[in-house]
């Protein structure tokens, strides 16, 4: 029977400046790239950081060149993330987006910010490595 290996892989970006490119040019966010083995990405994580206006989070998928060459880069997804206020007795609204992609290795994914935002979100990959014996 095979056997499969898996390195569960993550990477956590911090954002807060927009870039209002909608092809993955200028000043983009890396948030993960399989450098070993394809890979499954389950979701991404976006969590503010604090209180901020409202803002679009961009999803693109980048063909391992350089993302300042648009065909580089397919905006994939993209999620509204609605405006938050901080408050010491309550949780922030999650803002998960649900990507159920495989991504070939040496393929990346970068996000960015549609306006800035005064605190910020932390946006993570949630993903795994993974190799048939």
């Amino acid at each position: 029977m095979a056997h499969s290996k898996i390195l569960v892989n993550w990477n956590t970006a911090a954002l807060a400046t927009a870039n209002t490119a909608k092809d993955g040019t200028g000043t983009a966010n890396y948030i993960f790239g399989p450098d070993i083995l394809d890979s499954y990405v389950d979701r991404i994580v976006c969590r503010a950081a604090g209180t901020n206006v409202a803002t679009v989070i961009r999803v693109f998928i980048n063909n391992g060149g350089d993302n300042a060459v648009a065909a580089n880069n397919v905006l994939f997804t993209e999620k509204t993330l609605a405006a938050t206020t901080l408050d010491e007795a309550a949780a922030f609204a999650d803002n998960n987006i649900t990507l159920d992609l495989w991504l070939p290795r040496g393929y990346r994914l970068f996000v960015l910010l549609g306006t800035t935002v005064a605190s910020g979100y932390y946006v993570t990959a949630v993903a795994g490595e993974y190799q048939y014996a």
